[in-house]
């Protein structure tokens, strides 16, 4: 996009972003889910990155969380309670580091503190010589509301810390995350559900729900918990660990799951330890925070904008994100049923790029109000295929266009007709796109082995491919997500088609399919006209000179003039260069000491495999046959020679063993 677009894109983005915001911090009316929000969060700040002119101190996503709500009673907080900055992947976690080793001291050593980030309401707990005098909400991370009777229903939460251990003359601040366990979220939404009330969203908007309401009795019904993360500073506290473990002295709940890490690699591995059993976590989580365990080295770093530069939160991949669609395209299956395919801009979500994802049908774009050119959600749970869940109309810009279905066969320009109640069909029943057999032997004749005909049955019937020109535009993230195909399984794939997109002229000829074009006969073609560009002109102009090569007939001509005037067949070898297919030329082969012979080759070779020696063969300019005749030179018999042994006996040709045919080669 040019910068005009990109300017009209960032206040948009800026504008759902906001009114997002204000719905999930302050209304507790979240429309969407964290997923959705962070995405636009993140485009919004790639775009901001690539036009800073556009930066605005008083944009939304400048401020912290939402503006407090005016029935409860505003309190200023000691000190800014602020928000962190999110990595997404392990390199932005490198980024930080690399970064924030530049602002300190030259040569300082630090270690890394990793704790879990759990999805909650975010509060700060203020006691006065030991004892609990108020609670407030973070609220734009300067002034929060005061909460304190719906806090002290909590629990978890300490109304007087233990003389005996400090008592804490004066003041101390404890900040931590009021949470509702998942079991009491199911069980409070399914109440809900049978009372006819709205359901929550989440577990954290089930928690700031119950505290951000006038009625401590409701608060206490809902059972929420509390977990202590920070709390003031002391005389004697050096690090931030050091902090969980007075917390944990006083008698507040502060999770078990954490780690001290003396480098990022310590640090992903405590990640990827708890990624395995967050799905199992009583609580709602969303990633780790990681932070310099030093404090007076925090002090060092201090804050910039929002967030502390010593401090950040490793999200996990998202299930859910937000993407443009560029374009929907139509692939046609073995049956000839017209599947749309959405085609977006690269997006990582469920920790995989994805490009595109199948809609199914008209029926599924017209229950979205999906147009070309909307941004949308995309989904992909787990290893799920990806699909479009739901249209940000507010973005649009007025540009986008209506998709609709075409009335002819983008394969075949066949006549498209609408069966059932909402499938499209090519009715040609000569089209390219059901031809099975066509793609079993282009990807035969390619040597593309992990392609069987079930896997290749599977990728039409997923919309994945339409003819055999898409195999070469799959990648990793298409396949893995299919039932029964694992991470190393899509990679063998990937790699045997990027492996086989180099093809010999003769080979490539042969895949085509053509009637009476053989293996034999497309090795002819190749060595008399050396480039596709010239067998594709000849066969389309002046058939005299194909004519005029040997063992090739007036009946082979004739097919290859009917194949290569077909425009369907041309916008195919267009299709294949175009997704990185190259036809390598076929060089003129010299004339050898085989010049001028022809060989047949039957039964097992034991010292060569069969295709080795007919490669011997034509390096040595002779020819090989697939069939005996009186014209046949040599014919080389291994173990279990069958029939063609017996023709040649028959006809006199002469006959080798395998000794026989070494020596002369």
């Amino acid at each position: 996009m040019g910068k005009i677009e990109d300017h009209k894109r960032i206040i948009k983005l800026r504008q759902e972003i906001a009114r997002l915001r204000d719905a999930y911090h302050t209304e507790n009316t979240p429309n969407v889910t964290d997923d959705v929000y962070d995405s636009l969060t993140r485009e919004l700040r790639e775009l901001l990155k690539k036009r800073p002119e556009f930066n605005d101190i008083n944009a939304p996503e400048n401020r912290i969380a939402g503006k407090p709500l005016d029935k409860f009673l505003k309190v200023k907080h000691q000190s800014r309670m602020l928000s962190l900055n999110d990595a997404f992947s392990y390199e932005e976690l490198y980024d930080w580091e690399k970064r924030i080793k530049k602002l300190l001291p030259q040569n300082s050593k630090f270690e890394y503190f990793c704790e879990v980030k759990f999805d909650g309401l975010a509060v700060s707990l203020i006691y006065e010589n030991g004892k609990f005098v108020r609670g407030t909400t973070r609220g734009d991370g300067l002034v929060g509301e005061d909460i304190t009777q719906n806090l002290k229903t909590i629990e978890s939460i300490p109304l007087f810390l233990p003389p005996d251990k400090g008592g804490f003359r004066g003041v101390l601040e404890v900040r931590g995350e009021a949470l509702m366990s998942k079991k009491t979220f199911t069980a409070l939404n399914k109440k809900n559900k049978k009372d006819g009330k709205t359901l929550f969203a989440n577990t954290r908007n089930a928690a700031a729900g119950s505290l951000r309401q006038l009625d401590p009795q409701l608060a206490k019904e809902r059972h929420l918990n509390f977990v202590a993360y920070d709390m003031s500073s002391l005389p004697f506290t050096q690090n931030h660990s050091q902090k969980h473990e007075i917390l944990r002295e006083l008698g507040f709940k502060v999770e078990k799951l954490e780690a001290k890490c003396k480098s990022l690699p310590e640090v992903i591995k405590f990640i990827e330890k708890f990624a395995k059993v967050r799905e199992k976590f009583p609580y709602g989580t969303d990633g780790i925070v990681i932070s310099i365990d030093d404090l007076k080295l925090q002090e060092v770093l201090g804050v910039i904008g929002k967030a502390p530069r010593f401090m950040v939160a490793f999200k996990y991949p998202a299930e859910k994100a937000t993407t443009i669609v560029k374009n929907i395209i139509v692939n046609v299956g073995r049956t000839g049923a017209l599947t749309p395919l959405a085609i977006f801009e690269p997006t990582l979500v469920a920790g995989s790029t994805v490009s595109k994802a199948t809609l199914h049908n008209m029926d599924q774009i017209e229950r979205l109000g999906l147009r070309i050119g909307d941004t949308v959600v995309i989904e992909k749970a787990g290893d799920v295929i990806p699909k479009v869940v739901e249209v940000l109309t507010r973005l649009r810009t007025g540009k986008e266009k209506k998709f609709i279905m075409p009335k002819n066969c983008p394969v075949c320009e066949g006549k498209v007709e609408k069966k059932e109640l909402v499938a499209y069909y090519c009715v040609n029943k000569k089209c390219p796109a059901k031809n099975e057999r066509f793609l079993d032997h282009f990807v035969s004749v390619f040597e593309i082995y992990e392609l069987g005909p079930k896997i290749l049955r599977r990728f039409k019937d997923e919309g994945l491919i339409t003819d055999a020109a898409d195999i070469f535009t799959l990648t990793k993230e298409d396949i893995v997500p299919l039932e029964r195909f694992g991470e190393k399984s899509a990679e063998n794939i990937i790699e045997e088609i990027k492996n086989k997109k180099k093809v010999s002229l003769a080979k490539f000829l042969w895949a085509l399919g053509i009637l009476h074009v053989g293996e034999e006969t497309a090795r002819d073609l190749a060595v008399n006209f050396g480039t596709l560009e010239k067998v594709i002109a000849s066969a389309s102009l002046d058939l005299v000179e194909i004519d005029s090569i040997e063992n090739i007939g007036p009946a082979v001509s004739k097919s290859l003039h009917s194949f290569f005037t077909d425009k369907n067949n041309l916008h195919f070898i267009e299709k294949l260069k175009k997704n990185g297919v190259v036809v390598e030329k076929m060089e003129k082969v010299k004339a050898g000491k085989f010049t001028g012979k022809t060989f047949v080759l039957t039964g097992t070779l034991l010292e060569m495999s069969r295709e080795i020696a007919k490669e011997k063969i034509l390096a040595l300019g002779g020819k090989v046959s697939g069939s005996v005749s009186k014209n046949t030179s040599y014919v080389v018999a291994g173990v279990d020679s069958g029939s063609k042994l017996t023709t040649a006996q028959k006809l006199g040709v002469k006959i080798l063993d395998e000794k026989e045919f070494l020596k002369l080669l």
